[in-house]
Formats: C-alpha cells, structure tokens, sequence
C-alpha cells in the first residue's frame, strides 16, 4: 500500500486547508485511513480517521468541529478539511492505513511521506 498526502501550504490563523491522501497498491489491505500530525519537538499524535465502508469517523478531541475526515472510494483518496486552523496546528501531517482487525489508534501499519502545515499568527 502506497499513500501520497498532498495539501499543506502556509495558512493564517483562522483560515482553511484540505490535505488529500491518495492511496495506491493493495488498498484493500485498509480497513480504516487516518491523519496523523507531528509538531517540532512533539511526539506524533492522532487527528482523525475514517472508515473506507459505513464512513464513521473518529476525531481527537483538539479538532472537534474543526476538521472533517472524508474519502472518495472510487478514487481512493482521502481528505482532511481544516477550517478555523490555529498557530498549534502547525505539524507535519501524514496519513495512514490501517489493517482489518485492529481499532486501537496506534495500530497503523501504512504510512505516508507527510506535508507540512503551517500557521501563522
């Protein structure tokens, strides 16, 4: 499995971005695609997470109401819509697959190359 996340760029406070994660090889390997983010000096943290079927949707708690996970099935890709962004916020973003049979936010087993995100102030 393949994954190419495109979509970061410099933003200001209170602006948007879309990520998009396009998925390639055995994707049906993948049950559930996930966003990922590591800020500079922190450790990398979970965003959010979406099913490739029935589409529930999992959300940490800092981008509630902000962020919104969605996929194209027909076009494997993977979306990340961020409105209202902050200065924390700023992170490399990456996107990940996970494998059927697992649900613990920490069992991704498919990663992307990540793209950088920042806010300002």
């Amino acid at each position: 499995v393949q994954l190419q996340a495109s979509g970061g760029g410099l933003v200001q406070a209170g602006g948007s971005l879309r990520l998009s994660c396009a998925v390639s090889g055995r994707t049906f390997s993948t049950d559930t695609m996930g966003w990922f983010r590591q800020a500079p000096g922190n450790e990398r943290e979970f965003v959010a997470a979406v099913r490739w079927t029935g589409a529930s949707t999992d959300y940490a708690d800092s981008v509630k109401g902000r962020f919104t996970i969605s996929r194209d099935i027909a076009k494997s890709t993977v979306f990340l819509q961020m409105n209202s962004l902050k200065p924390e916020d700023t992170a490399v973003y990456y996107c990940a697959g996970r494998s059927y049979g697992y649900n613990s936010r920490a069992d991704y087993h498919y990663w992307g190359q990540g793209t950088l995100v920042t806010v300002s102030s």
